[in-house]
């Protein structure tokens, strides 16, 4: 059964409440104040916690306060209990991160109502988070031995046939293999990179507070990186006279660095998914204190749901070939873009075409 805190500093209020919710079959521990709280909803772990706001030593603005501050307890479900039924007072409780708000006085059907309806909608999340997870599992068992694979198989073979055939090749012969075998080693060494540098962001994403510490930087001319990363990758794939570019001069409010891994991941992506022979369009402008560029391919697409799910190792098709990929260069894009308050918007008919738009302030 669920485990309920009640903090209420008023005896009354509190032993009914523990009273209602035993008749029930749930499982209540109860605390005479915030301090008392914070303490209780640690070591009883409860599923929800109902909290007056007017308390001694500490109100319920500094438990839920806390509280939210915790990662562990971010999703804890948190309801007011107050005699305040002022907008203001629930307009505060609400940008804290409460749930919801029970008004004194209140029925027994509200309170059973209103629990219900919590406990449902933290089921629901669960169980959201808990697919997502498998998805992951699945995602990291599938997609990264074969991106790994692809690349590694190429480098054994190309090494074994240099190994047993170097004493008969024509130098161009072996700087031809040896080229071969650099390519592959390089994929399998960014994907590489990729991982812990994804991981690195995730933790940033996940700590508003460290992100906020970072120093700013600035690229004046990111147009130019821009066309340097897209020429350069149009030649790797043999697709320059697939390129079709606009661009005008613009500048991102981060680091060339960073700059270069979002043009490149996101170049990448559309020629990795799109045929030899179809266009690559690629716009940039500068406007009202906004940079925003586009990359536009006519390729593999992507359905509504899997940009809606767009993050690392995310494999859309699990029986697809290897070039399908592990999502991890577009959920690194993302996290760069708005890690500098900016964003990414992906619009796309699958089999048809994809626009990745970028969007940064000056």
């Amino acid at each position: 059964m669920a485990k309920i805190l009640v903090i209420e500093d008023e005896a009354g209020v509190r032993d009914s409440l523990v009273d209602i919710l035993d008749a029930e079959d749930y499982i209540v521990e109860s605390a005479v104040n915030g301090e008392d709280g914070l303490r209780q909803i640690r070591e009883f772990q409860p599923d929800l916690v109902i909290c007056d706001i007017m308390m001694p030593v500490l109100d319920g603005y500094g438990v839920l306060e806390q509280v939210r501050q915790d990662p562990a307890l971010a999703t804890l479900p948190f309801v007011f209990l107050s005699a305040k039924a002022d907008r203001q007072d629930f307009r505060s409780g609400m940008d804290l991160g409460a749930d919801d708000y029970l008004t004194k006085p209140f029925t027994h059907d509200d309170l059973l109502r209103m629990i219900e309806t919590r406990l449902g909608a933290q089921q629901a999340l669960e169980q959201k988070t808990q697919q997502q997870l498998d998805a992951l599992r699945t995602s990291i068992s599938t997609a990264l031995p074969r991106e790994l694979g692809g690349p590694m198989r190429e480098v054994l073979n190309l090494s074994a046939t240099l190994a047993e055939k170097a004493a008969t090749l024509a130098p161009e012969e072996v700087e031809t293999l040896a080229k071969a075998i650099h390519r592959s080693a390089q994929r399998t060494a960014r994907l590489t990179q990729n991982m812990l540098l994804y991981a690195k962001l995730e933790r940033l994403h996940l700590d508003p507070q460290a992100s906020r510490h970072l120093k700013p930087q600035y690229t004046d001319r990111a147009d130019v990186i821009l066309l340097e990363i897209a020429e350069a990758l149009a030649t790797d794939y043999l697709r320059d006279d697939d390129l079709d570019l606009s661009l005008e001069p613009f500048p991102v409010p981060m680091s060339e660095g960073q700059m270069r891994k979002v043009c490149e991941e996101l170049i990448d992506n559309a020629l990795k998914f799109s045929t030899a022979g179809t266009p690559i369009k690629i716009f940039g402008i500068y406007a009202d204190g906004q940079t925003s560029f586009s990359v536009i391919d006519y390729g593999q697409g992507m359905t509504p749901d899997q940009i809606a799910n767009v993050g690392a190792y995310l494999q859309f098709d699990t029986n697809a070939d290897s070039s399908q990929g592990t999502g991890l260069g577009l959920a690194i894009a993302k996290r760069l873009v708005e890690l500098h308050q900016g964003e990414i918007i992906i619009e796309s008919i699958p089999g048809r075409q994809t626009i990745v738009r970028v969007v940064l302030p000056s």
